[in-house]
């Protein structure tokens, strides 16, 4: 069977190269990745497969129709993972955040139907349900966005499935927890604390630290996609979760012991705007549907994580300037 033409939106980023690497682990596997490489995409999170046969990087913007509109025509699939996420660039500037988040899904859906896209994966995010005092978000729960970026992924979630239920479009949406693992950007919490105690730099815990987060390994992640992308069923919401619910003070405090730290290196400064007390997803459905399990422990993964970061200054030292306060 001839393999499916896939294109990764976003895919020199974070998540996005995680996935295009697991793709390619198949020597027959044939990826289109479409990237705008801004601050937070990077060529070299896709080093170790830019000898892979299949696979074709092209330096583009996913509102851009033209280009959009010529790799579409050429794909079976798509994986949208391309998005401004930093909450708190959202803050400070919502613009693009509503450009590429709404009017760069729509773009790609808009050519996704034209030429007959068989089908198309948006990995959104479990923010888009907001706070939650307790409990876990199933997939029907309202969505009640509390940030600028939340609420431009929740709008593009919307759209898809509109796309879905107007035209027929095979659009399937996966809502994800917070990831952590290798090549993540350093304005993410633990790559930023991670990199800053290596480097001998304080770090700053947001009001009393006790905002509570699901912890969820990239590979498991990737690993939930894929499940979806193979056996989704089409119009369906996913969500992911790590099963590892930490506040930000009890995280704070394995990274300093991870990294050789004390509580003396942490700053407690005045709370985010708008700042989420809690994010809890339900994800019963994909792991009785479709056999999601979670492997990564946090313990040991996260262990990893540091390592990687202790032994990859390279990586992440040109991204730091950006970040540093």
């Amino acid at each position: 069977m001839t393999a499916q033409r896939i294109l990764v939106t976003g895919g020199a980023g974070f998540i996005g190269s995680h996935y295009t690497r697991t793709l390619l682990r198949d020597a027959s596997a044939r990826v289109t990745v479409l990237d705008a490489l801004t601050y937070a995409g990077n060529r070299d999170n896709l080093r170790t497969v830019s000898g892979h046969p299949g696979l074709r990087f092209v330096h583009g913007d996913i509102r851009d129709a033209a280009v959009v509109d010529r790799l579409m025509a050429g794909s079976d699939q798509v994986v949208h993972f391309a998005a401004e996420s930093h909450v708190d660039r959202s803050i400070a500037d919502g613009r693009d955040f509503t450009e590429t988040n709404v009017v760069g899904t729509q773009t790609l859906l808009d050519a996704a139907r034209r030429h007959g896209v068989r089908r198309f994966v948006h990995v959104s995010t479990d923010e888009v349900y907001g706070s939650l005092p307790s409990g876990a978000a199933a997939e029907t729960a309202p969505l009640r966005p509390s940030s600028p970026y939340a609420a431009s992924k929740a709008a593009s979630d919307l759209m898809a499935l509109a796309y879905h239920r107007t035209y027929g479009l095979d659009v399937l949406i996966t809502r994800c927890s917070n990831n952590y693992g290798t090549h993540q950007h350093p304005e993410k919490l633990i790559p930023r604390f991670v990199t800053r105690l290596l480097s001998g730099r304080s770090v700053p815990l947001f009001g009393d630290g006790g905002h509570t987060r699901d912890w969820l390994h990239v590979e498991d992640h990737v690993r939930g996609i894929e499940l979806v992308r193979a056996h989704g069923s089409p119009g369906e919401v996913y969500n992911i979760g790590g099963g590892t619910a930490l506040t930000n003070k009890e995280l704070t405090g394995r990274l300093l012991e991870s990294c050789g730290r004390g509580w003396d290196m942490v700053d407690h400064v005045r709370d985010r705007e708008g700042h989420d007390r809690r994010y809890a997803v339900d994800d019963s459905k994909i792991r009785s549907q479709l056999g999601y399990r979670t492997v990564r422990v946090l313990g040991t993964a996260l262990e990893e994580t540091v390592r990687w970061y202790r032994d990859h200054p390279q990586w992440w030292a040109p991204h730091t300037e950006a970040v540093a306060r």
